[in-house]
């Protein structure tokens, strides 16, 4: 999986919100916003040419000292509302 093209997050008023750059920022009918953990995720992979719900769960297991486990299954609920909110391919 892979950041569509044209997506960023940024602090809004201190929310962290993803915002489409160009002609996907016309429609506001629906706002993507961000706890600290999946902003964490974002920027971690933002860059990256493909991630996947392994590269998740060992960013999350290392910046949190979560168990495997716990870590595995967070990292497949991002990706799940990711690819549902449409920022991911």
């Amino acid at each position: 999986m892979r950041i569509k093209k044209g997506f960023k997050l940024r602090n809004i008023c201190g929310e962290m919100i993803i915002v489409a750059e160009g002609s996907e920022n016309i429609d506001f009918s629906r706002i993507i916003s961000m706890n600290e953990s999946s902003a964490f995720l974002w920027h971690a992979v933002e860059n990256k040419e493909c991630f996947d719900a392994a590269t998740l769960s060992e960013l999350l297991q290392e910046e949190y000292k979560i168990e495997k486990a716990t870590a595995d299954i967070d990292a497949k609920d991002i990706i799940q509302l990711w690819l549902k909110a449409g920022i991911i391919e």
